[in-house]
């Protein structure tokens, strides 16, 4: 099992076979006659699970994803970190995973831009809100606003850059870093003692 990979005792065979593919070959490379043939499976039974081939590619994504993507998220956060360090904790906890499985991110991209995109959406979010909902608690309404869309949109951009090659996957978790930073420091305003000064370098892990 992969560093990073929660124990999962309900393994799906089919699911499996989805994601090496995702995982090996590309998005493109998933066709069900192949998933079909490496699952030992028939396309009769697949077409009962999974009316379409994207609804198999978005099952696979969210099966994956639960498993790595999700997994080390903590609720309650940790205590005693600034909001700039427990955002950034909660993306690395995202993020590093997709820099192991770039190909991945590279799925979950195109999916979030499809049909699909939407039962994608509400699907992390679901499991990631409990998480942000506690980091932001007692932080004013008006800037969770602005914040949440400020970095959906960058966080999309940034997702875009990368799946057209703009990008490596390990530039996402220093420009997220950045963007954490001067957000923050715009609302605490803390005065010059206890100032976080912005790092040459991405905000250091805090021992998940």
């Amino acid at each position: 099992m992969d560093e990073g990979t929660a124990p999962h005792p309900d393994r799906d065979g089919l699911l499996d076979v989805v994601v090496d593919m995702l995982e090996t070959d590309g998005y493109d490379a998933v066709q069900l006659r192949v998933v079909a043939r490496r699952a030992r499976s028939s396309l009769a039974t697949i077409y009962k699970r999974y009316p379409t081939r994207d609804d198999l590619i978005l099952a696979a994504l969210e099966y994956w994803v639960a498993r790595h993507r999700y997994a080390g998220i903590a609720v309650p956060p940790a205590a005693g970190l600034s909001l700039r360090q427990g955002l950034m904790s909660l993306f690395r906890t995202i993020f590093e995973p997709w820099e192991r499985h770039p190909e991945m991110l590279k799925t979950y991209f195109r999916v979030r831009s499809s049909p699909n995109g939407g039962k994608l959406f509400r699907f992390g979010f679901d499991i990631v809100a409990p998480a942000g909902m506690e980091l932001l608690k007692g932080v004013d309404e008006e800037f969770v606003v602005s914040l949440e869309a400020i970095l959906a949109n960058v966080i999309y951009g940034l997702l875009g850059r990368f799946s057209s090659g703009e990008i490596a996957v390990t530039e996402i978790l220093p420009v997220l870093d950045r963007t954490v930073y001067w957000l923050t420091r715009g609302y605490e305003a803390p005065d010059s003692d206890s100032a976080e000064h912005f790092p040459t370098t991405p905000c250091a892990p805090t021992g998940r």
